[in-house]
């Protein structure tokens, strides 16, 4: 991403971000570039836990790139877009620090990878230490401490172990 070229955002109707990036996508070729801002987040469903992509601002695309009259003009004509955030009809440039806060957490695909948040319940892996590779599942997070209490079978009986999160690592549920 070229830094000094500005950002805009723009109004679209909830759950239709995609769409309206679709749409710019095609009607600009590109140029400007179209992001829509996504976070991965853990859903449970029906008993089991989903890795799911929802966006992180919802009802907002931004637009990275000069915004002249006549590609101001195509904006406005673009379905599902509401309006373009502006003052007196002229677009606002959305501060350079205020984009430095998201834009380099992102991906090629726009996307805000999952963190470890470990719940209660989680299957982990002991990834360090003298237990390495053993699997347990979190009883209990305390997230002050940056620890957990996990139920591990060890020396064929179950016990319960403190480790700090730096030690553990989610099993992959999907």
């Amino acid at each position: 991403m070229e830094n000094d070229l500005p950002w805009y955002a723009v109004f679209v109707k909830t759950g239709e971000e995609n769409k309206v990036k679709q749409r710019l996508d095609y009607r600009f070729k590109g140029n400007p570039a179209v992001k829509v801002p996504k976070k991965i987040i853990k859903e449970r469903k029906q008993g089991k836990w989903y890795r799911r992509a929802r966006n992180l601002f919802p009802g907002y695309i931004f637009i990275h790139g000069i915004l002249d009259d006549s590609s101001y003009k195509k904006l406005r004509q673009v379905p599902g877009l509401y309006k373009l955030l502006c003052t007196d009809r002229e677009p606002v440039r959305i501060p350079r620090k205020e984009i430095e806060v998201f834009s380099h957490l992102f991906d090629e695909e726009d996307v805000i990878q999952e963190s470890d948040i470990f719940m209660e319940g989680d299957r982990v892996t002991i990834i360090n230490g003298p237990l390495t590779a053993l699997e347990g599942k979190i009883l209990k997070v305390d997230k002050r401490k940056k620890r957990a209490r996990v139920l591990i079978s060890f020396l064929g009986e179950e016990r319960v172990i403190d480790l700090g999160i730096n030690l553990i690592e989610a099993v992959n549920s999907e």
